[in-house]
């Protein structure tokens, strides 16, 4: 995105979420796994427990054997100030782009007292009046996930961000952990495109990297994975997580397609190009058989071989009826000079 970043890119973002759980130490890992890898931004989750849940929460997936409610793994991933200041320095002393997705007002606060570049606005945080008033404010650049908003609910939300004059970047997402690839909705980034005039982006859960690459292949600015350092880690995200080396073939991937796509091919210019490689690769036409001078040609007498610097294979067709002005051996090259200019019909050969 290229309010983010100042160039056209597309931006790949290293999603790590909740997936240091609980560990400053791991969290601080994967912002080295995510430099190595390429990835142009590393985005984590700043949490609260007192400001955005109650011990009421229910569990999306019971999956923690060490947390017995919710509200308590919210605390668990919780750091402190200071600490997500270093976060964001370690990332950007690696050349990250440091992003972290606030679930509360207070987080919001926090996150800009830190120092992000910009918001990425989970979906469900999408009428969250409050974070949005704060965050319109702020002036900065909106990520915009959708996962399990309705149309009009994004349009009140992009109204919102617009009237503000933040830049905006809107993210096909679909809340599935792991995404089936029948529900990624890979239509949805050229129709947010046009429906609201910005530039769009993928926030994936698939755990593969196809449908970031097929993003990019559709114009995106923004694509994000969730990553771990292994299928074997703990945590409810990881089945829809890239491992760090998928995360480096995705880069890789998206780069590739970039160029290729910056650089259209003109089939003329190229084929001139390659006119060595031509006369390898093409066939001219050559005697089949022995043949006397004055021979008239037919199709039986002819055939193509390698390589093509002799007369070209499809003007076999025209040589016919054509007399020889020398004799020729089997397997031996024509040329113009080798042939009277007239051509005979068969009925006077």
């Amino acid at each position: 995105m290229k309010a983010i970043t100042g160039d056209s890119r597309c931006l790949v973002i290293a999603e790590v979420a909740q997936a240091h759980d609980g560990s400053l130490g791991a969290a601080h890992a994967y912002i080295d796994a995510a430099a190595r890898a390429g990835a142009g931004a590393v985005k984590f989750q700043t949490h609260i427990a007192a400001a955005e849940s109650s011990p009421a929460e229910p569990w999306r997936v019971k999956f923690s054997p060490q947390d017995s409610t919710r509200y308590g793994y919210w605390q668990r991933m919780e750091f402190t100030e200071e600490q997500w200041a270093a976060l964001r320095a370690h990332a950007e002393q690696r050349g990250l782009i440091f992003l972290s997705s606030p679930f509360s007002l207070e987080a919001a606060e926090l996150l800009r007292r830190v120092g992000v570049r910009a918001w990425k606005i989970a979906s469900g945080e999408v009428n969250n009046t409050q974070l949005f008033d704060f965050i319109a404010a702020t002036r900065m650049p909106v990520l915009l996930s959708t996962g399990m908003s309705r149309l009009a609910e994004i349009d009140r939300a992009v109204e919102r961000v617009r009237a503000a004059g933040c830049p905006l970047a809107v993210l096909q997402c679909t809340t599935a952990y792991p995404c089936p690839e029948e529900k990624i909705g890979l239509n949805l980034l050229p129709f947010f495109r046009r429906r609201y005039g910005c530039e769009t982006g993928l926030s994936d859960h698939s755990g593969k990297i196809y449908p970031g690459l097929a993003a990019v292949v559709l114009g995106a600015a923004v694509v994000e994975v969730h990553v771990t350092f292994s299928r074997e880690c703990f945590g409810p995200d990881v089945p829809a997580s890239l491992t760090i080396a998928e995360l480096g073939t995705l880069v890789e991937g998206v780069r590739f397609l970039e160029k290729s796509l910056a650089s259209p091919v003109d089939k003329d210019a190229a084929a001139a190009e390659m006119e060595t490689l031509r006369g390898i690769f093409t066939k001219s036409v050559v005697a089949r058989v022995d043949l006397p001078a004055g021979a008239v040609l037919a199709a039986a007498h002819l055939g193509l071989r390698k390589p093509g610097n002799g007369i070209p294979g499809d003007r076999l067709p025209e040589l016919i009826g054509r007399r020889l002005r020398r004799p020729l051996r089997a397997g031996e090259f024509l040329s113009e000079s080798d042939l009277y200019e007239s051509v005979i019909s068969p009925a006077v050969a």
